[in-house]
């Protein structure tokens, strides 16, 4: 039986660059791999007066570095089609329906249609109103809406928005697309957890002392200056990408592994995070702007001086905080997360970092006194990127006499021809897609916990200015985000400056 799917994608957008850098090649895996065949068509829109041969070139240009013989390309490319659109003209989209039926006739696809909205937010209402009201909507087949971040700017303005959409599509037929969930390792999380005995059964208050997640970016806001200056790295960044791992990190095991358990969970998790008031926000939550910097003998402008930035912006480019859970298994136990922009790696990266042992007997022995005082903790690390993998951090004894104690590492990172080969997020949330399954997309109930939660910081920040910047390119933030932790006893696991300060690489 083929596993060949018969569909429809209309990509508004279509000459963006979202479109070109992941989602034609991802859409040529599928094809590769024989999850689309003679039985699919693509239309791209936009702005551009592009013709269909121009698309084709462009579509087989941003396949290339999957090494595609010529008739591949050729053949794959046959199956796009350009049509020229303005979203707010209702002539466009009778034009494109007219487009879209043919294609369905021509390509057998028997009324299924999957619409990916890869435009800015404010576009999304005006399309999917047109999507009903000239009828592009199919009564035979299914329908489903693939729709990027950022999904509103505040709880009120996606809520406007999700009201808007759900007067076309059901919630089941809503793909709000979160890259990160499509990441191998965010997806291992759950067999991590619950596929070992070893962690599950000390996944609680009793046996963590702290969840530490960082996404870390060595690079700055390159050429989104625009788009990032008006949203910064709380809603760029927590409210969904963050947030989605925390829910995945706290949530309890679910009945089956399945979307509807797995969700129900997932909102649990997200719903019994506290929601500050302004003064907790204010304490338990830190901001950062990168200023000028040097690394490794490189130089790097600060946020204000990048293109497209406000001389005087009070964008922040760096976040960290505490999240408090509010249930019987984590009580207790602070979620530390930071992000941001100009740090020292690229890295995104989850601590899990245990209790000590209740007494170090290791500190006296009988014949002399134990020149250690404290032990390690055990760190449970899974790495997401760049490298995919997970350690173990563990206590033993130090070759020779006595018995001072080391840390060793138990650890195992997917070789390089493994993350080369496997498949793309992009690749597997389109194929979810596909197949109709919202396991790794986010629920609106996800969504709109996620921007109650921000929405606090966000109204607690803007009535205080901030005094930016705050910590120098090529470093891993300001110092209120080591002091978070250092007021609970705690610290950062991973602090990769120190490699870099310590061979003279970076001075601060």
């Amino acid at each position: 039986m083929s596993n060949e799917k018969k569909v429809l994608f209309t990509i508004f957008g279509g000459t963006g660059d979202l479109a070109q850098r992941k989602l034609y090649p991802s859409l040529f895996r599928l094809y590769k791999k024989g999850k689309l065949g003679d039985h699919f068509a693509v239309i791209g829109t936009a702005r551009r007066p592009w013709s269909d041969a121009h698309y084709r070139e462009v579509v087989a240009t941003t396949i290339q570095s999957l090494n595609p013989t010529q008739a591949e390309a050729k053949e794959f490319a046959s199956h796009f089609y350009y049509q020229s659109h303005d979203v707010n003209d209702s002539k466009h989209y009778n034009t494109l329906k007219k487009l879209a039926d043919r294609l369905d006739a021509t390509y057998h696809l028997n009324g299924n249609r999957i619409y990916y909205l890869a435009m800015a937010p404010k576009f999304f209402g005006t399309i999917v109103a047109h999507l009903k009201s000239q009828k592009i909507v199919t009564e035979n087949g299914y329908n489903r809406l693939i729709i990027e971040k950022p999904f509103g700017s505040d709880y009120q303005s996606a809520f406007e928005l999700n009201h808007k959409i759900r007067q076309v599509f059901p919630e089941q037929d809503i793909f709000r697309i979160d890259h990160y969930l499509g990441k191998e390792m965010i997806q291992n999380i759950s067999a991590i957890r619950f596929a070992n005995n070893i962690f599950e059964s000390q996944w609680n208050n009793r046996y963590i002392d702290n969840i530490q997640i960082t996404f870390g970016e060595a690079l700055g806001v390159e050429d989104r200056g625009n788009y990032y200056d008006h949203s910064g790295a709380l809603k760029d960044m927590v409210q969904n990408h963050i947030l989605q791992v925390v829910a995945l990190l706290a949530m309890e095991p679910p009945v089956v592994f399945s979307e509807k358990e797995i969700r129900t969970e997932k909102i649990k998790a997200l719903k019994a995070i506290r929601i500050y008031e302004k003064e907790e926000a204010l304490k338990n939550f830190v901001r950062g702007q990168y200023a000028p910097g040097e690394l490794e003998n490189r130089s790097f402008k600060g946020y204000r001086e990048e293109d497209k930035v406000a001389p005087q912006s009070t964008t922040e480019t760096f976040v960290a905080g505490k999240f408090l859970i509010d249930n019987f298994r984590w009580s207790g136990v602070p979620f530390y997360v930071r992000t941001g922009k100009r740090l020292t790696e690229k890295g995104t990266r989850i601590n899990i970092v245990f209790k000590q042992v209740p007494v170090n007997v290791f500190k006296t022995s009988i014949d002399e006194p134990c020149k250690d005082t404290s032990l390690s903790p055990n760190v449970l690390t899974i790495y997401i990127q760049p490298t995919e993998g997970f350690s173990l951090t563990l206590n033993g004894k130090k070759v020779g006499q006595g018995f001072n104690t080391t840390s060793r590492k138990l650890e195992y990172r997917n070789s390089a021809e493994m993350v080369e080969n496997s498949p793309e997020a992009y690749e597997k949330l389109l194929l979810d897609a596909l197949k109709g399954d919202g396991t790794n997309f986010s629920h609106w109930e996800e969504v709109a916990q996620s921007w109650h939660i921000v929405d606090v910081i966000r109204k607690a920040w803007d009535q205080v200015a901030p005094e930016f910047p705050n910590y120098k390119a090529g470093t891993m933030g300001p110092v209120a985000a080591f002091e978070l932790l250092e007021q609970d006893g705690f610290k950062w696991i991973w602090q990769p400056d120190e490699w870099y300060r310590k061979r003279g690489k970076l001075n601060d």
